[in-house]
């Protein structure tokens, strides 16, 4: 099967690249990337010892599609994904919406052009805030929980969020993007007859993630704790009880090898939520106590001031992906910190590399 990655020399892009290279299946792989990311050069020559044929190209530039060869279905790994992008006074709201739905809208005529398939890497913050925003929750063992005995949202359980709960706005920009893109995925599918497939991810992490902490949490903690940079645990009561889960990547591709080999499915059965779940979930305080086992201990400042979007607690069910396509994934959150920590310290230099001031 010739499959096209965007956003290949990415860290998501590139790690699934990786895992299909690897795996043994018989694909001829393409990828495209900007290359606009810091960091991202450094994937380029090591995709190409795999053999993986890469295009210099942007998604916003329909132009720039026209060398690529037909595939049979596109991974579209490539966006802006920072909840903060477009709010945060160093960042284009046109652009967001330029990189995370102009870009769909031009890979899925790419699709229509080729009847090639298409799957969305999509996100948890398509999820309505205000309902995740006022969860009542509290601390057990350094990490917020959802509150016991109280009436929980429709679509949230201990488990998490599931694919039932609200998307109603406000979910962000960046959040209006994706789910955007969602809807025009699935109608795209349905008006040409495509298959489409709809996977959304909680935080994705592991070694080579680049160094930002909007984009990456879990590697920007570790790589900055290592580092002795400064860091600090915002809202919340300075507490760094805030929560998210954890998913390594690479763990997406057998889903997808999946997902690629199957027949055209009803609507509703192709979005799916794919996360850790909660036996991934840290808080913030739990990474610095893992970070301190690991390295020597430092302090962590506080800054009590609440900033927009931030939610307590967010863990997403994948119980929907386990009954449909028995996946779940294989890599534990221990073993993607001690994947990042292994890269950090044969890699000093990367948070300059990966996320310069």
């Amino acid at each position: 099967m010739k499959i096209l990655i965007t956003g290949a020399c990415g860290f998501v892009g590139s790690t699934l690249a990786h895992a299909f290279a690897q795996s043994g299946a018989p694909h001829t792989l393409f990828g495209l990337d900007n290359f606009i990311r810091p960091g991202s050069e450094s994937n380029r020559a090591e995709l190409k010892k795999l053999g993986v044929k890469l295009f210099h190209g942007d998604i916003r530039a329909a132009s720039d599609l026209e060398a690529i060869p037909a595939v049979d279905f596109v991974v579209d790994a490539a966006a802006n994904p920072s909840v903060l992008a477009g709010v945060d006074g160093k960042t284009s709201s046109r652009q967001l919406i330029e990189h995370n739905l102009l870009g769909t809208v031009n890979m899925l005529e790419f699709c229509k052009l080729h009847r090639a398939g298409f799957v969305l890497l999509s996100t948890s913050r398509v999820y309505s805030i205000p309902p995740l925003a006022a969860l009542a929750v509290e601390p057990v063992d350094h990490a917020f929980q959802p509150a016991k005995n109280i009436a929980l949202p429709a679509g949230l359980t201990s488990e998490g969020v599931d694919e039932t709960f609200s998307t109603q706005a406000p979910v962000s920009l960046y959040g209006a993007t994706k789910l955007t893109s969602e809807a025009l995925a699935l109608e795209y599918g349905e008006t040409f007859n495509l298959p489409v497939f709809i996977n959304r991810c909680g935080v994705l992490a592991g070694a080579g993630q680049f160094g930002r902490a909007d984009q990456g949490i879990f590697a920007y903690w570790v790589n900055s704790y290592m580092r002795r940079r400064p860091l600090k645990y915002i809202g919340f009561g300075g507490q760094g009880h805030q929560v998210r889960d954890c998913l390594h990547p690479r763990d997406l591709v057998p889903l997808l090898e999946k997902q690629l080999a199957a027949p055209k499915l009803a609507v509703d059965d192709r979005l799916i939520n794919c996360a850790g779940g909660a036996a991934s979930a840290r808080s913030l305080r739990q990474l610095s106590d893992w970070c301190a086992s690991k390295f020597r201990p430092m302090d962590i400042t506080v800054d009590t001031t609440p900033r927009p979007f931030d939610i307590p607690w967010m863990v997403l069910d994948s119980a929907k992906a386990r009954c449909l396509w028995n996946w779940q994934p294989a890599t534990t959150t221990d073993s993607t910190l001690t994947e990042i920590a292994r890269h950090a310290d044969a890699n000093p230099a990367w948070l300059d590399l990966s996320a310069p001031l």
